[in-house]
């Protein structure tokens, strides 16, 4: 999007900034640091120049006053040699430094060191003027000299300059990447928010408003869908119940009929149980529906959770549960006073989905546990019986596709569809997780866990 691309060339023309700033900063820093050196090495008390002002202020006796205290203040010495080598005069020379040369030592030091001075040598008519610099000033190649004291500070110079260009290049990435992470972090979790079906609203100004009106535009158009369909399932759904209802109750009168044969009856009855059970199916499909696209009312209260469980057990037991069926209750002590705000209708429908796919994949009967849990952070709810279970491979595909899943087994009403899809709408909406955990004829368990409320 051409407002995105804008945006990244502004954030990549103000880091090319930066490095421009960070290059113009290193040549003054240079500058600043070896200007001294440069300035002494050629400048008024440079070899060069205090060679040609020293020859021109000395004779076959000496040299001036001046230019002596001159060299003295540098710490220079001086001898000027005749075209025999020998020394005719001479200023602070060392003790070490001899007074007659021949014409090979004249070859080898004047390219180099004598005695371990560098020195510097400047010919006349009547001879051979040499300058000895201290040993720790300069260090003499072939054809020029360098300062001894740049030659030390380069390489602390280059790694100090490399550090803090280092730290300078991360600072400006790092607050580029904060910049852009801070700009962009609503955007990408509008577009998180959007692929998981729920609408967002967006509001950034400058570069990127583009993007958020786009985000907020698309954002729209999936809430229209989304309400459009829960709508028309809604809808299917009405219409629905009252061919259902009249099914029902021609099938409850022809059971009633003493004229009717036990064969009628029989085939009623499966017609009316049947029935029950798309019923059943329709009203789930239309709460998953209005949960996923967050058009149910969720009517939260402070609910004592123990209550809520043992009234749904009780009428549970009271509906006349058959006795293949054992149900125990357990309520951890420390769980006894945990309140959780949530819909106290929808906990119990999703603990009520739970016992009834127990019920149901267990045709034979099975023994059930409901316990009641309390962690630091968070309580958990479990269901759990010991009947069929599921094998692993079922297991997966039930938690990787946590859609409708029928048994291979034909003889077997065992189904996981859209009760358990209910029960995760439900447990997601407070915020919650479950998790399944099931073995071929070792049971199922399902816990439902929650963070307990601030209060």
């Amino acid at each position: 999007m051409k407002s995105f691309a804008k945006y990244i060339s502004k954030c990549l023309i103000s880091f090319a900034a930066v490095i421009l700033a960070l290059l113009f900063i290193n040549v003054i820093t240079f500058g600043l640091t070896f200007g001294t050196a440069l300035t002494k090495d050629y400048g008024e008390t440079s070899p060069q120049n205090l060679l040609k002002e020293t020859a021109e202020a000395c004779t076959e006796d000496g040299i001036s006053e001046e230019a002596a205290q001159k060299l003295k203040r540098n710490h220079i010495w001086a001898m000027f040699l005749n075209q025999e080598g020998r020394c005719v005069w001479s200023a602070d020379v060392p003790e070490v430094i001899p007074d007659s040369y021949t014409i090979q030592d004249v070859a080898v030091f004047s390219k180099g060191y004598l005695a371990d001075y560098p020195v510097f040598i400047w010919n006349t008519e009547d001879g051979m003027l040499v300058l000895g610099y201290p040993k720790d000033s300069y260090t003499k190649l072939t054809g020029n000299y360098f300062s001894i004291q740049a030659m030390q500070l380069l390489p602390l110079y280059v790694t100090g300059m490399l550090v803090i260009d280092c730290l300078i290049l991360f600072a400006a990435y790092y607050l580029s990447n904060r910049k852009i992470m801070k700009n962009t972090e609503p955007i990408i979790s509008s577009i998180k928010t959007l692929s998981d079906g729920k609408p967002v609203s967006l509001s950034i100004s400058g570069e990127l408003s583009e993007v958020a009106d786009s985000v907020n535009k698309a954002s729209r158009i999936l809430s229209r869908q989304n309400e459009a369909r829960a709508n028309w399932i809604s809808g299917v759904s009405h219409d629905i119940r009252t061919p259902l209802s009249m099914i029902m109750g021609y099938a409850d009168r022809i059971m009633c009929d003493e004229a009717s044969s036990n064969s009628v009856k029989e085939q009623a009855e499966i017609v009316r149980r049947q029935s029950a059970k798309i019923k059943d199916l329709v009203q789930d499909l239309n709460l998953v529906s209005r949960l996923e696209y967050d058009m149910q009312p969720i009517n939260k209260t402070r609910v004592r959770l123990r209550s809520l469980i043992r009234s749904y057990v009780a009428e549970l037991l009271n509906g006349g549960i058959s006795d293949a069926y054992s149900i125990e209750l357990l309520i951890a002590p420390a769980a006894e006073s945990v309140i959780f705000e949530c819909d106290a209708r929808l906990i119990t429908r999703a603990i009520a989905n739970l016992v009834q796919n127990s019920i149901r994949h267990n045709p034979k009967g099975c023994d059930m546990k409901l316990l009641l849990d309390d962690a630091v952070t968070s309580f958990s709810i479990t269901v759990a019986d010991n009947g069929v279970g599921l094998s692993a491979e079922k297991l997966r595909e039930l938690e990787e596709k946590p859609h409708y899943m029928e048994s291979t087994d034909e003889r077997l009403d065992l189904r996981h569809g859209l009760g358990l899809i209910l029960v995760r709408q439900i447990v997601e909406t407070h915020d919650g997780t479950m998790q399944i955990e099931s073995k071929a004829q070792q049971g199922y368990k399902t816990v439902l866990t929650f963070p307990k409320t601030v209060t």
